[in-house]
């Protein structure tokens, strides 16, 4: 996936968009692309994490043929993040509604950064009938007041 976030008039408020891609057994596919607002909630703090709602309409530029999406819908997540060192935590809970189903979703991740820019990370998602883990890393570059992210994943 490809995600672009901006400010929107502050940080507490910032809105996005995300295009998936994905590889259906019969090669590469457009996902659906969602448009996000997220609401810094809660900054965190030395007890406290912080939380940041999102809510997300999914609009259906996949293909339901290659299952890749295809179907219009929203997303709701609640997310929570803290910081320990160079170790960061995030969980989340969320709610997925495409083509009159639901799903409900819990989420975590554990990053270390192992270098100011390399990241090593663990992910597991859970819905309804399946969990996926999958370790990552994560390496960037700043250029001016932009930074460029880019994620390698295996999917377990």
């Amino acid at each position: 996936a490809f995600t672009q976030e901006w400010p929107l008039f502050s940080h507490a408020h910032q809105i996005s968009y995300s295009v998936g891609a994905g590889n259906t057994g019969a090669g590469a596919a457009a996902g659906d692309t969602l448009i996000n607002y997220r609401f810094q909630a809660m900054d965190e703090t030395g007890t406290r994490p912080a939380f940041s709602p999102r809510f997300s309409v999914i609009v259906p530029s996949g293909s339901a043929d290659r299952g890749t999406g295809g179907d219009a819908g929203w997303q709701v997540n609640l997310p929570f993040s803290k910081q320990a060192g160079d170790v960061y935590v995030h969980w989340n809970l969320g709610m997925t509604r495409v083509a009159h189903e639901s799903t409900p979703q819990i989420a975590a991740s554990a990053i270390w950064r192992a270098r100011p820019m390399v990241n090593l990370m663990l992910e597991a998602v859970g819905s309804d009938d399946s969990v996926l883990i999958a370790p990552g890393v994560r390496s960037g570059w700043n250029r001016g007041e932009a930074q460029t992210v880019e994620i390698g994943r295996a999917h377990v």
